[in-house]
């Protein structure tokens, strides 16, 4: 799962590119060759979009430093919402990530989809509810057999440390962490 992903994206090179996260993973997986020179980055994205919640329609393609901006954007524009993807998603097995404030919840959401098999469904629903904690809504997680994944919407809310202050980048970093954790745990439990 993780491990085939990661090691593709060293490819035995001895400069690679991860995020803390995943090079974190590879020196506790002994991936990285002794001579190897890791460079952190960030999470990098090819689309940040900001569009109308109603009707989906793009608004504005933003540059990388729209991320800078604090999350409570979303609640002062309450009628957007962002849209973000990656080829670095492809790592977590991510299709994209969305971000809004839900008024009826009063809380901030992430939206994506998990390709992860149905049957891992007991583990899906046990590694949220350890991870996230919120009085309120914490997270849903639906099947959709249709395009084979986990259709997931979680309160931002409910992730440790989450503010609204926070930049955008940090907290999809956040959420790529997240799910990184759930699939590391996966692999290891089978």
């Amino acid at each position: 799962m993780l491990k085939n992903q990661i090691e593709s994206l060293i490819n035995n090179q001895v400069h690679s590119k991860l995020l803390d996260v995943e090079k974190t993973y590879a020196q506790k997986h002994e991936l990285l060759d002794e001579d190897a020179t890791v460079e952190t980055i960030s999470l990098p994205f090819d689309v940040i979009e900001r569009c109308h919640k109603e009707t989906e329609e793009l608004l504005a393609e933003e540059t990388a430093s729209f991320l800078t901006k604090p999350v409570h954007y979303l609640k002062e524009h309450a009628n957007e919402f962002m849209y973000v993807t990656s080829e670095r998603l492809d790592v977590i097995r991510v299709d994209s990530f969305a971000l809004e404030f839900d008024g009826a919840f009063g809380v901030y959401s992430a939206l994506f989809g998990l390709r992860l098999q149905k049957k891992y469904s007991a583990f899906l629903h046990s590694y949220f509810t350890a991870h996230l904690q919120h009085k309120q809504m914490t997270y849903s997680a639906v099947f959709s057999g249709e395009d084979g994944l986990w259709e997931v919407n979680l309160a931002l809310d409910a992730l440790d440390g989450f503010s609204a202050q926070q930049p955008f980048d940090e907290v999809l970093a956040q959420l790529y962490c997240l799910v990184f954790g759930l699939l590391e745990e996966l692999e290891a439990s089978v």
